[in-house]
């Protein structure tokens, strides 16, 4: 009973961790209500900046490659309780966020401003971004992306879940909208400085190099179902024309 308290008391605490990074994002990026930002902040000498911003963006990209590969998991798990792991997961990569917000450098040089109805909609399509990224957490497991869902199960005793294959709304336009919802709040600014360019290009490139690693994954798990999955619905952009994936086809639960 005391370990399941304790994985419990650490899955909130790791998710606690996870929502304040996650709340303070949009505002850090979109330069609003919070004294820290992406283009507010202590400066440096460019150089500098740019240095310490590529090793801070690396080692987040990298510590998110690493421990979400089934190679590692399986090692990792010899060394923390399985029922954690998502978890501990969660906490390393929201404390590289908020290292990120602590110690970012602005790079002050404007590569473009719009004012006027175009920065309305730039504005628009940086908050939809968000939306986006945040629905598409709750239309497959929120709580078990995010370890809540297995240390709860570690508490009530219950037995674990085997992961399905579905796929709701979002997920039948393009196989990754959280990663969408991403990129259009990275790169939808009214103002984009060099600091926040670098940013974008960054996370953008991550990104790109993440999906093709997931997959890699998912269709070693999943097999002909996921290749099928794959072959029917594209993995950023959604077609314009053409029929998408149907509700009875499947997606990966988490």
């Amino acid at each position: 009973m005391t370990g399941r308290a304790a994985a419990l008391i650490y899955g909130l605490a790791s998710y606690l961790i996870f929502s304040l990074s996650f709340a303070y994002t949009p505002a850090f990026i979109g330069n609003f209500l919070v004294p820290k930002t992406i283009d507010v902040g202590p400066e440096s000498g460019r150089a500098q900046a740019v240095l310490i911003d590529m090793i801070l963006l690396g080692l987040f990209a990298i510590q998110h490659s690493i421990m979400a590969r089934p190679a590692f998991k399986r090692w990792w798990t010899r060394i923390i309780p399985a029922p954690c792991e998502r978890s501990t997961y969660v906490l390393i990569s929201s404390l590289l966020l908020i290292l990120i917000f602590w110690q970012w450098r602005p790079i002050a040089p404007t590569i473009w401003r719009v004012e006027g109805w175009p920065a309305a909609m730039l504005t628009a399509i940086f908050g939809s971004g968000w939306v986006i990224a945040l629905a598409s957490t709750f239309q497959i497991d929120h709580f078990e992306l995010f370890g809540l869902r297995q240390v709860a199960d570690v508490w009530r005793g219950a037995a674990g879940r085997v992961q399905a294959l579905k796929m709701p709304l979002l997920y039948r336009l393009v196989r990754h909208p959280l990663m969408l919802g991403l990129l259009l709040a990275f790169w939808a600014t009214p103002h984009m400085t060099a600091g926040h360019l670098l940013f974008a290009v960054m996370n953008t490139a991550y990104i790109l190099i993440g999906v093709r690693l997931e997959e890699r994954d998912l269709v070693a798990e999943f097999g002909a179902s996921y290749e099928h999955y794959r072959e029917r619905v594209p993995m950023l952009l959604p077609r314009l024309f053409g029929r998408g994936a149907t509700a009875s086809e499947a997606r990966r639960g988490g």
